[in-house]
């Protein structure tokens, strides 16, 4: 099974838990862990915690994600992606640095670059780095 990594930087997030469901856009300044249903868009200052039961379809944008459950779209993400043993990813992703643990599922293209916020600019439907990286 997969361990989550947790620590307690006293950083007031958000959460959505099992047996809840959200059709839509989310936009979070901070953290936001997701133990249901997301079926949109995630825009996220913070970093976005996809729990082992939860499952998002459609798009994350964000600083750093962690993944225990099971995401199908596209993932920005200017910092770290983790993928947990227990974690399924179909779909396009973009990052600095990705961490893939044995046993994950990743099905899909992985853009790496330094800087993203050089691509967002070339891109200006991409959301700006300075504007969704924490501090």
């Amino acid at each position: 099974m997969a361990k989550e990594v947790v620590q307690n930087s006293g950083i007031i997030y958000n959460s959505l838990t099992n047996g809840s469901k959200i059709i839509g856009e989310i936009i979070a300044d901070n953290d936001f862990r997701i133990d249901g249903e997301v079926e949109g868009k995630i825009t996220c200052k913070g970093k976005v915690i996809i729990g082992q039961k939860g499952f998002m379809k459609g798009s994350i944008t964000c600083s750093n994600t962690e993944i225990l459950g099971k995401v199908e779209g596209e993932l920005i993400v200017f910092d770290t992606l983790t993928l947990r043993e227990t974690a399924i990813v179909n779909g396009d992703v973009k990052t600095k640095v990705f961490v893939i643990e044995p046993n994950a599922i990743f099905n899909g293209s992985c853009s790496m670059q330094n800087n993203l916020e050089k691509q967002t600019k070339e891109n200006p439907k991409e959301v700006k780095k300075s504007e969704y990286q924490s501090n």
